[in-house]
């Protein structure tokens, strides 16, 4: 049996699950979160222009990028044996009530070390138009013993 850290090679893809972001579930993490930035809620306070952006309406929190990028890797992983140690991302366009966006990472390296194994890899968050919404890089560690490919 061969353990999962040794069937990783730069290029291999990781897909999450789509989401469908709506005007209650935006709601919903402005009430988990304790966030009621008005970007997020109020449709009157976002007929206005912020600068030069007009964003059309109620947005996404930036943060729920996050969670549907942890869910794909936590979705991955857990059953391999890896645990997610880092995330970092920077949100690119806003996302919508009534968008599709669905998160997807690539293995860009593989490390072992004295204490453990990693792995890095590219994140990134896309809609149902291909513009990509949120990338960054993440790292994750397959501790000794743990999973099984």
């Amino acid at each position: 049996m061969s353990n999962a850290f040794d069937t990783l090679k730069p290029g291999l893809k990781v897909e999450g699950t789509p989401f469908s972001p709506t005007r209650e579930t935006i709601r919903d993490f402005c009430e988990a979160s304790l966030d009621y930035n008005p970007l997020h809620w109020d449709d009157e306070y976002m007929k206005g222009n912020f600068g030069r952006t007009n964003f059309g309406g109620i947005i996404m929190h930036g943060m729920n990028n996050f969670g549907v990028i942890t869910k794909m890797l936590t979705d991955w992983l857990y059953p391999l044996g890896g645990v997610q140690r880092r995330l970092e991302t920077r949100w690119k366009i806003p996302v919508k009530p009534g968008d599709t966006i669905t998160p997807t990472a690539t293995v860009s390296a593989v490390q072992a070390t004295k204490k453990s194994r990693w792995a890095t890899l590219e994140v990134q968050v896309a809609n149902q138009r291909g513009e990509i919404v949120a990338a960054g890089e993440a790292m994750v560690e397959f501790p000794e013993g743990l999973g099984a490919a």
